[in-house]
């Protein structure tokens, strides 16, 4: 079972048909809207501020959810992939966004949605990352306009997994 638990009187939430694999954590002030999915290892610690997610958002094996005490929350909007062992800390996630496996998002930073962050970029703190760009690098910076097949890829990936998700929650036959 996943490890889930109240911080100061408040527990988690989430919505209709989400998918929590059995190691990962999510405490305190964590509310999650309707076909999420948090997967092996990931850790959601809404312990010092608040982690609002939307709908269709996929935390992948690893991911290190947090915030800032009394400075700053984390808001992932919908449609928003995490991937892999990527730390998103104490900013805001626009919809049909990509934060690339081992990504490090730091404090006060938004990300304009349809933007992908690189994998291994660091986004440092009070950035704001175009809307319709690829940013990479350390520190993290614009580097070329996303495409159409990309644009495609970020509508996508959330749909994959909730596919995925479906896998571990279905009833067996």
């Amino acid at each position: 079972m996943p490890l889930i638990l109240p911080v100061r009187g408040v527990a988690p939430k989430w919505g209709n048909n989400c998918f929590i694999a059995e190691n990962s954590t999510v405490v305190g002030d964590v509310i999650m809207g309707d076909h999420c999915s948090v997967w092996f290892n990931a850790v959601i610690r809404g312990d010092v501020n608040y982690i609002k997610i939307g709908n269709n958002v996929n935390i992948q094996d690893g991911v290190v959810i947090h915030c800032t005490y009394q400075r700053s929350g984390t808001t992932i909007h919908d449609n928003v992939s995490i991937g892999h062992n990527a730390l998103v800390h104490g900013c805001t996630l626009n919809s049909n966004t990509l934060i690339g496996m081992g990504a490090i998002v730091m404090d006060n930073v938004v990300v304009e949605e349809y933007t992908i962050i690189a994998a291994g970029a660091i986004v440092l703190e009070n950035t704001v990352c175009e809307s319709g760009f690829i940013y990479a690098g350390a520190p993290a910076k614009k580097i070329k306009p996303i495409t159409d097949e990309q644009r495609s890829l970020l509508q996508q990936l959330p749909k994959n997994y909730i596919m995925y998700s479906s896998w571990f929650t279905a009833e067996e036959e």
